[in-house]
């Protein structure tokens, strides 16, 4: 039989040594958040020269009756949250303020499984940007954990976070506007839950689903309108990457030709237009984005930058404070920021 492990292996023994009490130990490895870099540093210190890595994770559990994660439902397929920087800016937010693992639950677009929900071990949900009625989030609010709402729905009673979509686009569209432009289209991410490719009729947005898509588009229009332009084609892809969006393009510009500026509701979708369009952009198309994220910038994009690794930081604090019932439920709008580029110049004169 091997030989029991000695005392000195104990949170005990490495809080004794420390002069901190056994919570402080456990915290180091459960909580960082919770101790000074320093301190955690000293008893991480502490415990390796005794070879101890930490409580057992099995022992905790049933101790605390907390599985020690969370889980992240994404409306999008798993690859998407590791290519789309967004996602990568939100979940890195988020790891950054809960002590708790993720585990990412990938219900992609047309996709329904809600018995991932009803059976993943966790201590609470991050709902990130699902249609309203998604059966998904029904089933995270059925296991009566803490749930906390990034982007969409807004759901009555279910803690949000997010920005004012329809204000914040705006500026992006009076740049086009204020550059001259009356010849406009706008190019949005998905609209509809279910799959919807082309053109969208205006009074076809009061059915859209999809309410962050949906404000951004009305919010547009709203300063086209206030500018005397009523006649801009919207056209819509399902899938939110740079090939969809550069063939998004095409349509847009052959169904279109008249058109000298393109507003897209996200910066994937703006790069594909460059893609597509190459060294036409700006002195014949102009084109703004939505996000604000290194690789739109990088390319000299007209943009509108939104906080979300902050928006991340945000879900995560409220998300943990909700399991440790700490905190009431809230709602948390965050600002945003318009960030001139090299994509938008006066329109080309075409006759």
């Amino acid at each position: 039989m091997s030989p029991r492990p000695a005392k000195s292996s104990t949170l005990e023994s490495i809080a004794a040594e420390v002069g901190v009490s056994r919570t402080t130990v456990s915290n180091a490895y459960n909580r960082p958040d919770q101790l000074s870099p320093a301190l955690r540093k000293k008893i991480l210190a502490a415990a390796a020269k005794r070879g101890y890595t930490g409580p057992n994770p099995t022992a905790r559990s049933l101790r605390t009756r907390r599985a020690g994660a969370v889980g992240v439902i994404l409306t999008e397929h798993l690859h998407f949250a590791f290519e789309d920087q967004a996602s990568i800016d939100f979940l890195a937010g988020l790891s950054r303020q809960t002590a708790f693992s993720l585990t990412l639950i990938p219900a992609g677009p047309a996709e329904e499984n809600p018995a991932l929900i009803s059976n993943a071990i966790v201590d609470g949900f991050v709902v990130y940007s699902v249609p309203a009625g998604d059966p998904h989030l029904a089933a995270a609010r059925e296991r009566g954990m803490p749930v906390v709402v990034c982007d969409q729905p807004k759901v009555a009673g279910v803690p949000y976070v997010g920005i004012d979509d329809f204000s914040a686009i705006q500026p992006a569209a009076r740049a086009l506007v204020d550059a001259g432009h009356r010849r406009i289209g706008i190019l949005s991410k998905r609209l509809f839950s279910s799959p919807r490719n082309g053109h969208v009729a205006r009074g076809e947005l009061d059915a859209a689903d999809l309410h962050v898509q949906r404000a951004r588009v009305r919010g547009a229009l709203d300063v086209f309108d206030a500018a005397g332009i009523a006649d801009v084609p919207i056209l819509t892809r399902h899938f939110n990457d740079r090939a969809c969006a550069a063939d998004a393009a095409r349509e847009l510009l052959e169904t279109h030709p008249e058109i000298t500026a393109v507003l897209c509701t996200t910066d994937s979708m703006a790069l594909g237009v460059l893609d597509y369009c190459g060294g036409r952009v700006p002195h014949a198309v102009s084109v703004t984005g939505f996000d604000g994220i290194d690789t739109a910038r990088a390319a000299g994009l007209t943009t509108v930058e939104q906080p979300n690794v902050e928006k991340g930081e945000k879900v995560g604090s409220l998300l943990s404070s909700l399991i440790d019932a700490a905190a009431a439920p809230q709602d948390i709008i965050l600002p945003t920021r318009f960030v001139p580029g090299r994509t938008v110049a006066a329109p080309r004169r075409d006759g």
